[in-house]
Order: C-alpha cells, then structure tokens, then sequence
C-alpha cells in the first residue's frame, strides 16, 4: 500500500526528512482503506519507518488487533533533492549546480539506484510473506519503491516516465504467492473519489491484475 496524502503546504520533495504526516484528508485515505481491508485475513502489517507510512498502517492495524511493525526495507528512495521544491521554473531545476544529477536516467543519477530498491523491496515482501505465510499481510511504503518492485516483477525495464506510474495515493498493488514464487499481481484504488481531480491518473477503480505461468 502506499501512504495517503501529506500535509506539505511548500510543496517540498520530502523524502526521507522526519516530521511530514498524513494530512486531514491523508487520513481519511488511510481509514477507507482499513475499511476495504477489514474483512481480509490480514495478520501482519508493516510499515516504513518514515511518519506518514506509520500513520497509514496504525487503522488497518487496529481493525485487525494487530501492531504495526517496522522494515526499514519498505522506505522512501533516497534522492540528491530531498527538502527541496523541484521544477524547471521555480525549483531546483532552474539551478545549473544541479544539472550534473541528471544524466543518467537509468540509474538514475540522481538518487538510489533502481536495483537496489528492488533488493531490499523484495526482500521486504519476503519478510512480509513469511510473517504471515497462509494469511495476508499488508505492507505500506512509497510510490517509487512500490512501482519499482511491481516493474521488477512484471519483467518490465525499471527506468521510466514517473507520470506513468500507476500507484496513487493510499492504493494497493497485490502481490500472490505460491510458496516462494509470485504468481499474480493486482492494483486497486480504495480511496480514489478522495484523491484531488488532478492526481487522478492510470488504473480507474477497477481492479487490475497480471497473473504469471510456471
């Protein structure tokens, strides 16, 4: 699951910096999808140890009289512009001394690369898995974390245009064991009549899911 929205009145790109929670409306993102899930045989929920991740877990946790545990493995991806606003007008675009993190985007240059978020995504999710093997477990993160590991395991190439992303605010990518192996992955938006018009973007609210042969 990724965290709903943060009350970040600057428009700051926060990343991993301590102190950004969940808005009014963040919350109501997370207490719809505690709802969606409240019938799921959920046993285990994990969060990122970043605020606005804690935040969104503690109602899914709660409905199921669970505590929320912490992986470090599930956080935020580092990025060179953590704590500044980010743009080509107004932002740290429009500063030359900058401009050397940007050429590679297949790295990328400019923060953590791909694969390792994929290592320590994968191991999350393995972690996850074991924690409530037989069960479900619900495991909240970030957006390029989440994307990044569904692209890994979709057999798909890690570098990408971020407006293509599909992982809004507060939604959920599924991902279906069998034993050890992925066998299914889904997306769903909960929360969606709560996202503001202009984050509105792939997916809808019907579910989506790509299954996987032997």
């Amino acid at each position: 699951m990724r965290h709903g929205e943060v009350h970040n009145p600057e428009g700051v790109l926060y990343g991993r910096l301590p102190g950004y929670h969940l808005s009014e409306l963040g919350r109501q993102m997370a207490d719809r999808v505690a709802e969606h899930l409240a019938d799921r045989d959920i046993t285990h929920v994990v969060a990122s140890p970043l605020e606005r991740a804690q935040e969104t877990a503690a109602p899914i946790a709660k409905l199921h009289g669970l505590d929320v545990a912490v992986d470090g493995g599930l956080i935020e991806a580092d990025n060179i512009f953590q704590g500044k606003t980010f743009g080509v007008g107004d932002g740290s675009l429009r500063n030359p001394a900058y401009w050397r993190y940007l050429t590679n985007p297949f790295k990328p240059s400019w923060g953590e690369p791909y694969i390792e978020q994929v290592v320590r995504m994968m191991g999350a999710l393995a972690k996850a898995r074991d924690a409530a093997r037989g069960h479900e477990a619900v495991c909240v993160s970030h957006q390029l974390p989440i994307w990044i590991v569904r692209s890994f395991a979709e057999r798909r190439r890690l570098w990408h245009d971020p407006r293509n992303r599909q992982c809004s605010l507060a939604s959920l990518t599924s991902f279906t064991y069998e034993d050890d192996r992925i066998v299914s992955i889904g997306y769903r938006e909960p929360a969606r009549d709560l996202l503001p018009a202009h984050l509105i973007g792939k997916g809808g609210d019907k579910p989506v899911g790509k299954s996987f042969g032997a």
